[in-house]
């Protein structure tokens, strides 16, 4: 018999009571695990062995591999007391040689030294979202940020009405001098006068003169005048030097011989010379000496007066012609040039405001342009040249119509805008909105050019103002895609 049965022998001395499986009903306690320990065949001994003493104390079951019945034992310090023997055994026994009361929850061996932690498990599933947090207090305002770019100019809204009169501000301080403005159209004559009172004859009916006026303005100095003709002579030279002497003319006739003089002292010696005698007559002029030399150039004679200023002509590089003007009245009438009457800039004045007419001063090269706002109404403009239209352009409601060309002007041609109908005539102005006519001169015509290129026609005059026609394209644009 060996040691460990011997010492079960003595430690267990109450008799085993075996007793029936319990219902379902009676739950085991929550705190005990239990182990179905089935010790296979030929371990009689153990499981013959005699319960350990005290084992009615002890509380615990019991199960019989072969028979299936309930040992159930009552529980004590000595069940834990054999069972910790067990375990601290120099020769631990075999897992078939130990009691089921001592594999359980209440054995409590000594612990083991902490093993290494093991590997990451795999990521669980992501729980529910919880339930929402209360808000929290509110943050300090944030740093101000960059200023944004700047948006496109809105479209021009509709006019307000006229607000109420403010009060009268103080007087302002006188302003600059104006410029000279255009001058009027010459008015129609008045009204004959009723007839004055019949006058009385003075004591004398001769002309008293009156008090002198006041001395004028000076004038402005006027353009350079054009060169005098080249075809006057200057003033005479000096007197040449005298030519070569003549042949010697034939000798005169004789002359009547003098009277005999008194006889003279024959004893005298001869007296002087006598005094020359009379110079005779001149004879008969001699023929023509041959031609002297030209005589050298006299000095330059003094410069005569200016004369009148004489008119421009075709080609006159030295003058300028410019001009910008603003429109001041909306929807203006058709039939009829439009009238650009704000100036911006007219300094030649060969704009006229009134008549709404640009008059070219030069032949020449020209360029114009229009940019019009266009509100409330279609618009339908164009410029014309001589009572022809140039060029012509449509613009819906609202937007803006343009133009820029050039154009070859003679002197007097006359270019100007306008508009085709009432219902076409949405020319529009306002205190934000803008409408502008422009043209200058581009270069003048040289008296060199004008022979190499088309011959300009001359300005027509006395025609009427009708919208007319454009010349058609050469051909309609093909819209069939079929490429005929």
């Amino acid at each position: 018999m060996s040691i460990f049965a011997m010492f079960l022998q003595l430690l267990f001395l109450s008799v085993t009571t075996v007793m029936p499986e319990p219902t379902p009903t009676d739950p085991s306690p929550p705190d005990s695990t239990f182990i179905d320990l089935s010790f296979p065949t030929g371990h009689d001994q153990l499981l013959n062995s005699p319960p350990p003493l005290g084992a009615d104390d002890l509380g615990g079951r019991m199960f019989d591999g072969d028979m299936g019945y309930n040992m159930t034992f009552p529980g004590g310090e000595v069940t834990d007391a054999y069972c910790q023997m067990l375990l601290n055994s120099p020769i631990p026994p075999t897992a078939d040689q130990v009691p089921w009361f001592c594999i359980c929850s209440h054995c409590k061996g000594t612990h083991g030294p902490k093993g290494d932690m093991g590997e990451r498990g795999l990521p669980g599933r992501p729980g529910s979202p919880g339930r929402r947090g209360l808000t929290g207090f509110r943050g300090p305002p944030g740093f101000t940020g960059l200023q944004g770019l700047k948006g496109q100019k809105g479209d021009g809204g509709p006019k307000g009405d006229l607000g109420p009169e403010g009060p009268l501000g103080p007087k302002g301080q006188g302003g600059y001098k104006g410029e000279k403005g255009v001058a009027g159209v010459e008015g129609s004559s008045g009204d004959v006068g009723t007839k004055g009172e019949e006058g009385v004859c003075p004591e004398s009916c001769e002309a008293v003169e009156g008090p002198p006026g006041r001395p004028g303005l000076p004038g402005s100095a006027g353009p350079r005048g054009l060169p005098g003709p080249t075809e006057l002579a200057g003033a005479g030279g000096p007197k040449g030097d005298p030519g070569t002497l003549g042949p010697t003319g034939s000798a005169g006739s004789p002359g009547p011989q003098g009277e005999a003089g008194p006889e003279g002292d024959c004893s005298c010696e001869d007296g002087g010379t006598g005094p020359p005698g009379m110079t005779g007559v001149s004879g008969m002029e001699g023929p023509a000496g041959s031609k002297g030399e030209v005589g050298g150039d006299g000095t330059k004679g003094d410069m005569g007066d200016a004369g009148m200023m004489g008119a421009p002509g075709p080609c006159m590089p030295a003058i300028q012609s410019s001009f910008s003007m603003g429109l001041k009245a909306s929807f203006p009438p058709p039939n009829m040039p439009v009238s650009f009457s704000q100036v911006l800039s007219n300094l030649q004045g060969h704009y006229g405001a009134l008549t709404g007419i640009y008059t070219a001063p030069v032949n020449g090269t020209y360029v114009f342009s229009y940019t019009l706002a266009v509100y409330g109404r279609m618009l339908k403009v164009g410029l014309f040249h001589n009572y022809l239209p140039v060029v012509k352009t449509t613009q819906q409601h609202l937007g803006l119509a343009s133009q820029q060309l050039v154009l070859q002007l003679a002197r007097g041609d006359e270019v100007w805008l306008q508009v085709k109908d009432e219902l076409s005539n949405g020319m529009f102005t306002s205190h934000e909105t803008s409408s502008t006519f422009s043209g200058f001169l581009l270069h003048p015509d040289s008296c060199y050019m004008a022979e190499l290129r088309q011959t300009i026609p001359a300005a027509a005059t006395g025609g009427t103002y009708s919208w007319g026609e454009l010349p058609g394209p050469t051909s309609p644009p093909d819209t069939t895609g079929s490429g005929k």
